[in-house]
């Protein structure tokens, strides 16, 4: 098995980067795998901390429309260069952590999604250059307030929500191009959505080249890759897993967003 590269929170609050072992046991690293961690001697057993998602990006730069048979289910056509928007990283919850379904929306949709993890600064690279900065792929649900998407025409406010980006559960550092990616929802066994990553209109390498050469990408940055076809809607209650064959899966529950805590007299 590919190696499984974590980020954890122990009960005391104290936040460490990790390999997962197969008896769920984390080895600790002296600091982040993309900035040449080195596992130390600390191990922490599998009851003793919690997972977050695997890395804390300064910025997320997704993607639309990058499979042809999503573009077209959006009525639109294939964009002839990468679209691209911002998801605030505030919105990122890790693997298990319930995503909120806000008041403000009516409709809100699933969009699973390869996510690139970048390891090096990037800026004005070639795509051959952006491969070699890519240090690793997780799992994202690029939760989308449809029905604000469409109201607003720009999209911030439809996919920066918190608890939008669910993220993890962790990093591998090997994909196969034709990996498959799969979102079920609840306990249907179809799958709503279902593609290989190799069928996107923009590879990853060129993903990354072209946002280089717009904003400098920084060691744990998030590149989210598009979305296949098949997008729909999550009801509070729903429970969304998304599958990549070679990473493992994402899971998350959809709730009502909770009321805010008002303020003792």
């Amino acid at each position: 098995m590919a190696k499984r590269y974590v980020r954890v929170q122990t009960a005391k609050g104290q936040i460490y980067y990790g390999l997962l072992e197969l008896n769920r046991s984390v080895t600790v690293l002296d600091a982040p795998p993309w900035l040449q961690g080195q596992p130390t001697d600390s191990e922490l057993k599998p009851d003793t901390y919690q997972i977050l998602a695997p890395c804390a990006p300064s910025k997320l730069v997704a993607v639309g429309k990058n499979y042809a048979a999503h573009a077209n289910e959006m009525g639109s056509d294939v964009p002839t260069e990468p679209l691209l928007f911002l998801k605030p990283s505030t919105a990122i919850i890790p693997t298990d952590a319930p995503i909120w379904y806000p008041p403000q929306s009516q409709r809100v949709d699933y969009e699973g999604e390869l996510a690139l993890v970048i390891g090096e600064r990037c800026t004005d690279c070639t795509p051959a250059q952006a491969q070699a900065k890519i240090w690793g792929y997780t799992i994202a649900n690029d939760v989308t307030a449809r029905d604000l998407q469409k109201r607003d025409g720009q999209w911030t406010r439809a996919k920066g929500f918190d608890t939008f980006c669910p993220l993890g559960p962790w990093i591998v550092r090997e994909l196969s191009p034709g990996a498959q990616l799969q979102t079920f929802l609840n306990d249907d066994p179809q799958p709503v959505q279902s593609d290989q990553i190799d069928r996107m209109v923009f590879s990853p390498d060129r993903l990354v080249s072209y946002i280089s050469q717009v904003m400098t990408l920084l060691p744990g940055d998030v590149v989210l890759t598009g979305t296949p076809a098949g997008i729909g809607p999550m009801q509070v209650g729903d429970r969304v897993r998304i599958e990549i064959e070679g990473i493992g899966y994402l899971e998350n529950s959809v709730i009502a967003r909770p009321l805010p805590e008002k303020p003792h007299p």
